[in-house]
């Protein structure tokens, strides 16, 4: 099993960072901010430096993930708008850095969440945001095809706070877009905020879409609005995480399993969470 850290979940400086991997036995590397700047922001010196970096430490990377559409509003945003062309040319970038740096995978989020997406019986006029979903397929073709020109995966997240909340729409987006080259990070916890059953309901029905996983345990009281995370194993994650582990190597999963290292211990940092979390993690994916 190939598994990783998003690399801000020990430390910004990049370096220390792969001292702890190479410490903790970790190989893979996600990149999202570093040096204070988040992926794409650095200048062509520094992703030099971050390239000599990987050669020292002998760490391959994973993804490149920036919040690329993050956040946009599908129903008004419009291919060519300037704020869509902002981050496309923001993807643009990161693709090519991802080249550079030998990559396979570049993150992209999926705009702003509109609630209820579909329904009927009434429910299509009083409650569905009518239009979304076609509106971000709209906005995510040229995307697709940009996968398709530079022969890279783009992977979208499953967010929180976004259009692609789950797998199943996740799977739903690329059949929509009928491409090889855009594929799912399955962050198992935000899923579950949409109240998807990871295993076996949403692993099997996703299984050939996921690309990258992010892999962290939380507590969440949804009608409240809140989570709290905590140490990998001890959350609402934790009935899921074995079957999952077993379910990837049974198939062959040829991805990434990247620890995505967000709790820290109460006056303790994340760097001091990432080791909490660690033993779990190697005991589920090693």
């Amino acid at each position: 099993m190939k598994h990783g850290v998003i690399t801000d979940g020990i430390s910004r400086d990049l370096e220390y960072a792969f001292k702890v991997m190479n410490e903790t036995g970790m190989e893979y590397a996600e990149l999202q901010f570093f040096w204070d700047k988040e992926i794409g922001d650095h200048t062509d010196e520094e992703y030099k430096k971050v390239e000599d970096l990987l050669f020292q430490y002998n760490i391959n990377l994973s993804c490149l993930s920036r919040h690329i559409f993050g956040g946009i509003p599908v129903k008004s945003t419009k291919v060519g708008d300037p704020v869509y062309q902002k981050h496309f040319d923001s993807l643009k970038r990161n693709i090519k850095i991802a080249k550079d740096l030998d990559c396979p995978i570049v993150r992209i989020m999926s705009g702003r969440k509109e609630m209820i997406i579909f329904g009927g019986y009434g429910a299509e006029k009083w409650v569905v945001s009518s239009g979304a979903w076609d509106s971000f397929i709209e906005l995510m073709k040229p995307v697709a095809k940009l996968a398709e020109d530079e022969d890279i995966i783009i992977a979208v997240e499953t967010g929180n706070n976004a259009m692609i909340t789950s797998g199943w729409l996740g799977k739903k987006m690329i059949d929509d877009l009928g491409t090889d080259y855009m594929k799912i990070i399955w962050d198992i916890p935000n899923t579950m905020y949409c109240t998807e059953i990871p295993y076996p309901d949403a692993y099997e029905e996703i299984k050939d879409y996921i690309g990258h996983i992010h892999l962290k345990d939380c507590v969440a009281n949804i009608s409240r609005a809140t989570v709290n995370f905590c140490p990998l194993g001890m959350g609402d994650v934790a009935p899921y995480l074995e079957p999952i582990a077993k379910a990837l190597k049974r198939d062959n999963y040829q991805g990434v399993v990247s620890l995505e290292s967000v709790y820290h211990p109460l006056n303790g940092t994340y760097e001091d969470g990432y080791r909490e979390c660690l033993p779990k993690f190697k005991e589920l994916f090693e």
